[in-house]
């Protein structure tokens, strides 16, 4: 069968890699793709928000399953143009995938369906948002409504950064469009887990769970990224956690959107937060996370594609989702910089290195050929990712195997994962 993937991160560049061992694939396109997915896959000149070329592409080149890696697509409605052609599409609709594209509706919905959640409120005039701060305990968090590349979220631990943040978000508008509308939530504390699933309309299968490092510098310091750096599992999501969160979160979610009128699709990724008052929200995604895809699929044991075409088709009860017992560690590589300003069109030297190496990858993040030769072309660089026996394994495996590639202004965090040392 032909596979197209939709995307340019290093998320597709997983999910490109893991198609690529599925038996049933013999042909893999990505659009618009990078350098380093075009390893496994004939890469097109089309993006992600171009849907009707998408789409004409699809039927032209008789496209038996397209895979959305992006949110923007997602929430855009990528997915009911495609079905709209008669086309096989994996991920959810337009008024599933709100479920990420509107942090108020989603808070809305936990609210209306008792998934625990922050306390929270939601402000679409900032008049109001003002004098609602004026009363709240601080520290307190501001979310943008909509999209916004992961850094749309703000801790204020003051009344005055607090109002400047809801300036930046409503006002001046830091954010775009996604800060027409603006969530204002209790402060919560705890280890944050990410856990990914799959989802076919009724049926939830979970992933292995897995931890993000958001904030660009050591010790959780600097701006939010889009992700510096991942590990899978997260020591800290025990059985506990997990019986908790079937019970009261994951199959709760799926049947507030199937009773909603929004039967959701793909994947649904809880960002979670585990509390002393038990697992928590943050908040959904409706795809793949990145870089937690890049730890994730590595330790997954089945066909890819099956599992896709399981949810497209509504047999996901049929699937056995198995992942391996061990570890994986992904370190991000960046351009110095990042997220503010950076350069970009470093030639990439030691890829080869990952060559044959078993249980060594590098998932491009921000590349492109140049002249012949693999560039930089993003903040986000390159994921080197590492498995081992369990997560101190695996993390020395990853940071080990940083210094087999290089690029002008290289730079990573030194600490991800070490969190695992205090269990």
């Amino acid at each position: 069968m032909k596979v197209l993937i939709v995307g340019s991160g290093g998320r597709e560049h997983a999910i490109a890699w893991k198609v690529a061992q599925s038996p049933k694939v013999d042909k893999i396109y990505c659009a618009p793709g990078n350098a380093g997915i075009a390893e496994y896959a004939e890469c097109v000149n089309i993006g992600a928000m171009e849907f009707d070329k998408l789409a004409a592409f699809a039927k032209e080149n008789e496209i038996d399953l397209t895979v959305i890696g992006m949110d923007d697509p997602l929430v855009g409605g990528v997915v009911d143009v495609f079905e709209a052609e008669g086309l096989r599409v994996f991920g959810p609709r337009k008024n599933a995938a709100i479920l990420e594209g509107s942090k108020a509706f989603s808070k809305d919905l936990m609210k209306k369906y008792n998934i625990p959640t922050a306390a929270y409120e939601n402000f679409d005039d900032a008049e109001k948002a003002l004098a609602y701060l004026e009363t709240a305990e601080m520290p307190i968090v501001l979310k943008a409504d909509g999209l916004a590349l992961g850094k749309g979220v703000l801790i204020c631990n003051t009344l005055e950064e607090a109002k400047e943040g809801v300036k930046s978000i409503m006002m001046d508008k830091k954010f775009g469009t996604a800060g027409n509308q603006m969530v204002i939530e209790e402060f919560m504390t705890g280890r944050e887990v990410s856990v990914l699933s799959f989802v076919d309309g009724k049926t939830i299968r979970i992933m292995t769970s897995a931890q993000d490092h958001k904030r660009a510098l050591d010790g959780d310091q600097g701006l939010n990224t889009g992700g510096m750096g991942t590990f899978s599992p997260s020591p800290f999501y025990t059985e506990e956690v997990d019986e908790f969160c079937k019970k009261y979160i994951y199959q709760a979610t799926v049947d507030a959107m199937a009773a909603e009128g929004r039967e959701f699709k793909g994947i649904i990724f809880f960002g979670l937060m585990l509390t002393e008052k038990g697992p928590r929200v943050l908040e959904y995604n409706a795809r793949f996370g990145d870089p937690e895809t890049q730890v994730v699929l590595p330790r997954m044991k089945n066909d890819i594609v099956e599992v896709f075409e399981a949810c497209v088709d509504g047999t996901l009860d049929q699937i056995d989702l198995q992942f391996e017992d061990n570890a994986a560690v992904c370190v991000v590589l960046a351009s110095d910089g990042y997220p503010v300003a950076y350069e970009k069109g470093f030639e990439i030297k030691g890829l080869e290195n990952f060559k044959d190496k078993d249980g060594y990858y590098v998932f491009h993040a921000g590349s492109k050929f140049a002249d012949g030769k693999i560039v930089t072309n993003g903040g986000r660089v390159l994921g080197v990712t590492a498995t081992g026996a369990d997560l101190k394994a695996a993390r020395a495996n990853a940071y080990e195997a940083t210094k087999w590639v290089n690029f002008d202004n290289k730079y990573c965090r030194s600490d991800i994962g070490k969190a695992i040392d205090e269990v």
